[in-house]
């Protein structure tokens, strides 16, 4: 059965480095079909939102990531962290505890910056809060673009380091291959 991965860019920016890695995903592997959730639309992360009901934008993002089998979040690092778009979206996405919507969801976390120690940092704190979120997230693997300023073409959007690309292909068939074998309880 074919899978639906949807796509997380954890930057706003229209011409994202991040954002034209995500859109390479889907031409990289046609065995999967791809959604892009966006967060754009969502406000602060604030419980006194939630007491009629999740605001709009918040039900269409839950709702979107619900549809799809699983999930991966491309996204940079702001000064040796999490960019606070991506951890507002992760803390919407974690309500209510005990149904959230990424309870048990397999994801896959890959970043780029220009930089030359990828994202390392962003990717171990984002790791750590779906962690606690009981999401299960791709295991032992990495997916660190560095210098990506370098692979891309910032014009066409695209990117065309030959490498990352294999890189990238591997990685997310790695992912669609893992996502049947993820338990859906700790039990199983």
């Amino acid at each position: 059965m074919t899978k639906t991965i949807g796509l997380i860019c954890g930057s706003l920016r229209k011409d994202s480095y991040n954002r034209i890695i995500a859109e390479s995903l889907t031409k990289l592997d046609d065995s999967a079909q791809y959604r892009w959730i966006e967060i754009n639309s969502l406000p602060f992360f604030n419980e006194d939102l939630e007491v009629d009901g999740a605001p709009e934008p918040v039900a269409s993002f839950r709702g979107a990531i619900e549809d799809v089998d699983g999930v991966i979040i491309v996204s940079p690092e702001y000064n040796s962290g999490i960019p606070g778009v991506l951890k507002n979206a992760l803390d919407w996405a974690s309500r209510p505890r005990t149904s959230s919507v990424l309870n048990r969801k397999p994801v896959g976390l890959i970043g780029a910056t220009p930089g030359g120690f990828g994202t390392a940092f962003a990717q171990m704190q984002t790791k750590e809060i779906l962690e606690a979120m009981q999401v299960n997230v791709l295991p032992f693997q990495k997916m660190l673009i560095s210098q990506v300023h370098e692979k891309i073409d910032a014009h066409q959007k695209v990117l065309t380091d030959e490498q990352t690309k294999r890189y990238l292909q591997r990685y997310l068939q790695q992912f669609i291959h893992w996502i049947d074998q993820v338990p859906v309880s700790v039990l199983d």
